[in-house]
């Protein structure tokens, strides 16, 4: 039975080198995958005291296929998310909603024993996604979750490139939706505590910076049609209703605990809307692959070894916002 390695969580929160086993054969339209690059996402972070295997920003290569493979072969780059499988006969999975089914298997909750931290892992060849010759195997890994999860949800809601997108926050996730945004066609405002990161934020496309620390009111030069909150934690929410037009919608992004509360009134009286969102569908996943190859969107990112040290320091970085602006880690030859 082959085996190889995994990095898992621990109460301790340090990861922890293990060993998971597969099957002799693989079955149905598995693939073995070497693993190349994965990217750390702060949900990584959620599952660190976990005994489970950590990542979900995966990308390798494929060793061997099972007997229903259709389309991968063995040498071909691929990469994949955070969502393993789904039932693929409900109403959601048949209209293109998989992310929401009720049988879905996604990282943190099934399929526990594997993930992008370690040697090699086995998935299905229909949530694996073939990568662009454009992108190499560091860059393609944060676009795994943290690309796919805000081009999501600029096409999945009918974003128009004549709006204007107001960004909150420039990290792992903010620094790649300026760029989707900018290149989509849209004005970009972005959001962020101080100055530090303005120039690159700039470089990368916003065409509007606001330093928002110690500023009582917010003012732009035009409302927000749009705004992905993509913070760690939760903004206050009261002090952005100043710069979102009536009818406008509100993403928010990042994953964080506790209720969410926001101004009844203005809520009502201005037509807004909060969406909620996960990951993207496949279908999203493979255009935004696309259109980043195309449009050369690709993610800052800082190389750590895949190791436990390696993944200690990583999650240290992240932790004490100290990462510029994605980690990927990557193996040792």
């Amino acid at each position: 039975m082959p085996s190889f390695t995994v990095f898992k969580g621990s109460k301790e929160g340090k990861p922890v080198k293990a060993t998971t086993t597969k099957p002799d054969e693989l079955t149905g339209d598995k693939c073995l995958i070497k693993i190349t690059a994965s990217g750390l996402c702060y949900t990584d972070i959620h599952y660190k005291t976990a005994d489970m295997a950590l990542g979900h920003e995966g990308v390798g290569v494929v060793e061997a296929v099972g007997p229903d493979v259709k389309q991968l072969k063995k040498g071909d780059r691929i990469g994949w998310g955070y969502q393993h499988d789904n039932c693929g006969l409900c109403k959601l999975c048949l209209t293109g909603q998989e992310v929401y089914c009720p049988e879905r298997a996604m990282y943190g909750y099934a399929d526990l024993d594997q993930g992008s931290f370690g040697s090699h892992a086995v998935w299905r060849e229909a949530f694996l996604f073939k990568l662009p010759d454009e992108l190499t195997d560091a860059e393609a890994a944060p676009l795994m979750c943290g690309g796919a999860t805000v081009w999501s949800a600029l096409t999945s809601y009918n974003t128009k490139p004549t709006e204007t997108v107001g960004i909150l926050g420039v990290g792992g996730l903010g620094h790649l939706a300026i760029q989707f945004c900018a290149k989509f066609g849209c004005r970009v405002v972005v959001l962020s505590g101080s100055d530090r990161k303005k120039d690159e934020a700039m470089r990368l496309g916003a065409h509007e910076f606001v330093a928002t620390k110690g500023k009582d009111k917010l003012e732009v030069s035009q409302k927000l049609d749009r705004l992905l909150v993509t913070t760690s934690a939760q903004p206050d929410w009261a002090q952005l209703t100043a710069i979102m037009s009536p009818g406008s919608t509100i993403h928010p992004l990042s994953v964080s605990g506790g209720n969410f509360t926001f101004p009844y009134g203005f809520l009502i009286e201005q037509g807004i809307t909060v969406q909620g969102s996960v990951v993207a569908p496949r279908q999203i996943h493979k255009d935004m692959l696309t259109f980043a190859a195309r449009n050369g969107i690709k993610p800052v990112i800082q190389e750590f070894p895949m190791t436990e040290e390696g993944i200690q320091d990583a999650i240290d970085k992240l932790e004490k916002g100290e990462v510029h602006f994605r980690a990927v880690l990557k193996p040792q030859l």
